[in-house]
């Protein structure tokens, strides 16, 4: 068999490492990039294979070094990890500054965080080319180290001493494998990650097609609602002089809002099945009241004012959620409402009626009410166009959201539904019951009541999806340091199905909570791949109690997941405490492992 020389041990690390970094490359392009992507992903290889040339240099020489030292073969590989480190990490700084400081105001701890990114993702691509190349490295330090000469009486020696010997070139094999599988373990625990990112890809995917499914449901009942109003207008007319000294006469208007206003409803919740969705839905019953006092501005000639065009307006946002004939009593008389707004100054859609008034209505109070039967979908909103105001909302409903620029001067909430009420008067407001040239924006001043489905089950499942690397690895860490104690190896392949096992518990939650509350569907997901890797772990370590070890640390984990996702302002701290806890067990269970697995001295024979 020929020799490899240390140039060829170099190339092929060389070429293998910009490989691996060329198919990384591309699996990234095809997953998570757009499809131009894939074809730069291509050049991925040759570009790092090229740009890596002082690398292939540092390699040639530090392979070389190595043939000459007398090292044992184990020292000689952690030499070849720890150049590659030191080289992903230099190019990492450069990379670093591209991907932190060019794209971001935060530039330091952009930059930092992109450092131990490149890094990682350097090193994974060299330690798998080292790993791949591992038997041949060996091979070749070990067939160096047995060509030196050595004297009879060195090897008279080497006879004499061989029970001692042995055993130290053993343990430090043992040392040696157990560092490499740990590396795997590494590796292996960040393989499993790129899952997780397809899991949080699904959920969200799920969630934006519940969305769809309430839009399309709610825009063939009717959308969410904002009500203004009622509010009167009306038109007069300005009379002026052209070039020629011509007196003409044009338009204008202005909007007289009511002196008080109150309005009371209730509002009851409908629950439209759609496929596997439900779909909240509302119907609004409002009582208007209250009174006009007519007042004019003071620039206007009530003369000039157009009292037979006068009309009655209400703001409305969708039309579809009128459910019967719409009429208000102004003055003790009723008028219909119909579609269309004489001006769109206040509201761009809504109702209006013509209305008598005349100059001697000027300065009198003319009181209005009306009914009003609704429907629409998620939200309720109003618009306090008044001097003063009052609303009264109640539901059977018991998941509201108050929302708007204003809260409740009260409220009460109960699962079995909700009071709320709102309060307004002309020092609240930065207008008067007068409005000529209004142009000011109705959402600063709009408030009410949001119906909340508590379907939060897309936002929780994902929650939990950013723990995967805390379920992940400490399973992983558990095996391992088992397998330690036990001297029964779990193999990579064993290690990437218990990573798989972990993985589709979020795909079950995610499934199962569609259908039932999420508490119960976590329970059931938990409970099938605690059982799950309970059954394998006591099929491969061969006793219960093994078995019972990671039920009970599966088990205990994934309360403690469960509770973090229910909280809220203390989620950090409890988490942190836990982690915390998580990490003192771990090396208080690995603290008696002999990770160089160096066992007590051999006796030395005096014959």
């Amino acid at each position: 068999m020929r020799l490899l020389t240390s140039v060829g041990l170099a190339l092929k690390i060389w070429i293998l490492t910009s490989i691996v970094f060329g198919l990384g490359a591309l699996a990234y392009s095809i997953f998570f990039s757009e499809n131009e992507w894939i074809i730069y992903s291509l050049f991925a290889t040759p570009i790092a294979a090229v740009a890596s040339i002082p690398v292939l240099i540092i390699l040639i020489l530090t392979v070389s070094r190595l043939k000459e030292s007398k090292a044992p073969k184990d020292k000689k590989m952690r030499s070849l990890f720890l150049v590659c480190l030191g080289a992903s990490f230099i190019y990492a700084l450069p990379a670093g500054f591209i991907l932190g400081f060019a794209f971001s105001d935060d530039s330091f701890s952009k930059w930092l965080i992109s450092v131990l990114m490149v890094t990682t993702l350097l090193f994974v691509c060299s330690s798998a080319a080292l790993l791949f190349l591992q038997k041949n490295l060996s091979n070749y330090f070990v067939s160096l180290s047995n060509n030196n000469q050595l004297s009879q009486s060195d090897k008279m020696e080497t006879h004499q001493h061989q029970q001692v010997s042995a055993p130290a070139d053993y343990n430090t094999s043992a040392g040696n494998k157990t560092v490499i599988k740990g590396i795997i373990t590494g590796i292996l625990i960040l393989v499993m990650m790129i899952p997780t990112i397809f899991i949080t890809n699904l959920v969200h995917e799920r969630e934006a097609r519940q969305k769809e499914v309430a839009a399309e449901v709610s825009s063939k009942w009717a959308s969410s609602q904002t009500l203004t109003g009622p509010y009167l207008y009306l038109p007069y007319k300005i009379y002026y002089k052209d070039k020629e000294g011509k007196t003409q006469e044009s338009s204008a208007h202005f909007w007289v809002l009511p002196d008080d206003l109150k309005v009371t409803g209730r509002v009851d919740h409908e629950i439209r099945p759609r496929s596997i969705y439900k779909v909240l839905l509302y119907r609004a019953n409002l009582q208007d009241s209250g009174n006009f006092i007519l007042q004019i501005p003071s620039d206007v000639d009530a003369n000039a004012i157009k009292w037979a065009e006068a009309k009655i307006c209400y703001g409305l946002s969708d039309f579809k959620g009128i459910e019967e004939r719409l009429a208000i009593r102004f003055g003790g008389k009723e008028y219909e409402l119909s579609p269309g707004l004489p001006f769109n100054d206040i509201n761009k859609t809504g109702l209006s009626a013509g209305i008598p008034l005349s100059t001697a209505d000027i300065g009198k109070t003319v009181s209005f009410d009306m009914n009003l039967r609704l429907k629409g979908s998620e939200q309720l909103h109003f618009v306090p166009l008044s001097g003063t105001s009052n609303f009264t909302l109640r539901s059977g409903w018991g998941s509201p959201s108050f929302d708007g620029n204003n809260l409740p001067t009260e409220r009460e909430v109960t699962p079995k539904g909700f009071n709320a009420s709102w309060a307004f008067n002309k020092a609240n407001l930065p207008f008067g019951t007068i409005l000529k040239d209004f142009q000011f924006d109705l959402d600063t001043v709009a408030f009410g009541v949001t119906m909340l489905q508590p379907a939060d089950q897309y936002a929780k499942t994902s929650r939990s999806v950013k723990y995967a690397i805390l379920f992940i690895g400490l399973t992983f860490a558990l095996f391992f340091i088992v397998e330690l104690t036990q001297k029964r190896p779990v193999h990579p392949v064993q290690y990437v199905l218990i990573g798989l096992a972990l993985v589709i518990f979020y795909t079950l939650l995610l499934s199962i909570s569609e259908f039932m509350l999420f508490d119960n569907a976590y329970l059931i997901a938990a409970l099938a791949t605690v059982s799950l890797i309970t059954i394998y772990a006591r099929g491969h370590f061969g006793n219960w109690k093994s078995a019972g070890l990671f039920c009970g640390i599966l088990s205990a984990l994934y309360g403690f997941i469960f509770v973090l996702i229910r909280l809220e302002d203390t989620a950090l701290l409890v988490g942190s405490i836990g982690l915390f806890v998580v990490l003192a067990l771990v090396m208080y269970a690995s603290r008696k492992i002999n990770w160089y697995g160096t066992p007590a001295p051999f006796p030395v024979s005096n014959t």
